[in-house]
């Protein structure tokens, strides 16, 4: 087991969590956002594999364990606060990778236009049949 110190350089909210940012290699698109706790930042880094923390669900929540949408973590960085973590990840599961539940590419595709919030990004694959 390698040394776990690592851990104790993240600087966790009261509520023993990170922010997560999961940004795709090669594109450099921002896919998603989410949270760890230190379980979840701790099998990220073993399994090469993005585990998150579900705070509606309270337990981790190992992505693409229903979806298939699985993440592949290639680099785990620590900003200068050491507060906030970015994955860099290639997203499995369809092509072009689908990061987010509503079937989307990224989950920011709420794009603030005339007072008004739009969707810019299609949907690549129906929800419907993304979770069964």
């Amino acid at each position: 087991m390698p040394h776990m110190d690592w851990l104790n350089e993240v600087k966790w909210d009261a509520n023993g969590l990170v922010p997560v940012i999961a940004q795709e290699q090669g594109s450099n698109d921002v896919l998603m956002f989410a949270w760890m706790n230190r379980e979840a930042l701790a099998k990220t880094a073993e399994l090469g594999r993005a585990v998150y923390f579900s705070r509606s669900r309270n337990k981790l929540w190992f992505k693409g364990e229903e979806s298939g949408h699985v993440q592949t973590v290639h680099e785990i960085r620590l900003d200068c606060d050491n507060d906030v973590v970015l994955l860099k990840v290639t997203q499995l599961g369809h092509e072009p990778g689908i990061a987010c539940h509503t079937g989307r590419h990224s989950c920011f595709f709420s794009k603030y236009e005339n007072g008004r919030w739009n969707a810019v990004e299609p949907v690549l694959k129906d929800p419907e049949t993304i979770y069964k």
